[in-house]
C-alpha cells in the first residue's frame, strides 16, 4: 500500500511540474488580447502582422499563392515557421530582413526595412514571438501626419505603394505623393472601403475605425505636413 501511495504521488509531482513548465508559442491558437497596451511591449497583431503583410505576402512573394521557396507570411503559424522564440538572431526572419545584399528582404528594389522596423521584430522575437495584440492604442484625437497617418502607412501600404514601380501606380513612400492621393478621395476611399474604390491594405485586415477617422480628419484639416 505503501508503494502505491508513493507511485501515485509521483505521478501527481510529475504532471504538476509539467503544467509548470514555460510552454513554447502555439502557433494554431488565437492572440492573446489585452485590453491596454504597454509601451514596452511589441503586439503581433497590432505591429508586426501588418508589416510582413504589407511588406511579403504580397503575389509573386510569400502569400498563400506563390509561397516564394516554401515561405508564407499569412499569419501567425506560417510566420512562426521562420523564427526562433527568443532568439532573434537565430531567427531566418530577422537575418533576412537585416540583410545588406541583393538576397534581403523584401528584395530589391523594393525598399528595405527601416531601422525601426528591424528593431520592431527584433524585439517581438526576443520577447518570444507571442501572438498577442491589444486595444486601445489608437487616439483619435491625434491626426497630424507625423503622429498617426505616416506610421499607419509606414507599417500598412509602404511596402506596395512605393519604390519604382508601386501597385495600382500609387506612390504613398513621402508626403508629396501622399497628399496628392489623399487630396483627390483615393486614399479614404480605399482605406474606408467606400464603393468605387478598390480596398485597402490589400493583404491583411482593414483599418481600424479609429485609424480610418485620424486619416479622414486629416485630411478635412487640409492633409498638412504636421
Amino acid at each position: 500500500m505503501r508503494n502505491l501511495v508513493s507511485l501515485a504521488l509521483g505521478f501527481i509531482l510529475l504532471a504538476g511540474w509539467s503544467a509548470c513548465q514555460h510552454q513554447p508559442p502555439q502557433p494554431n491558437a488565437g492572440p492573446t488580447v489585452s485590453e491596454n497596451c504597454s509601451s514596452d511591449t511589441v503586439y503581433f497583431v497590432n505591429d508586426v502582422l501588418p508589416l510582413l503583410q504589407s511588406n511579403c505576402a504580397m503575389s509573386g512573394c510569400h502569400d498563400n499563392g506563390t509561397a516564394a521557396d516554401g515561405v508564407r507570411m499569412t499569419d501567425y503559424a506560417n510566420i512562426m515557421d521562420e523564427v526562433k522564440a527568443g532568439n532573434a538572431g537565430d531567427s531566418k526572419l530577422y537575418k533576412v530582413i537585416i540583410r545588406t545584399d541583393n538576397n534581403r528582404m523584401p528584395p530589391p528594389p523594393r525598399p528595405a526595412f527601416t531601422t525601426a522596423q528591424k528593431a520592431l521584430v527584433q524585439k517581438w522575437i526576443n520577447q518570444g514571438a507571442k501572438n498577442n495584440s491589444c486595444r486601445n492604442r489608437c487616439n483619435a484625437s491625434v491626426f497630424t501626419y507625423s503622429g498617426a497617418v505616416r506610421p499607419m502607412l509606414e507599417s500598412k501600404c509602404i511596402g506596395c505603394h512605393s519604390g519604382v514601380a508601386p501597385s495600382g501606380a500609387v506612390n504613398l513612400s513621402d508626403y508629396t505623393n501622399t497628399r496628392i492621393w489623399a487630396l483627390n478621395g483615393k486614399l479614404y476611399g480605399s482605406i474606408a472601403h467606400q464603393s468605387g474604390f478598390s480596398p485597402m491594405p490589400k493583404n491583411s485586415a482593414k483599418l481600424s475605425d479609429c485609424e480610418i477617422q485620424q486619416v479622414q480628419q486629416w485630411i478635412q484639416a487640409g492633409a498638412q505636413n504636421n
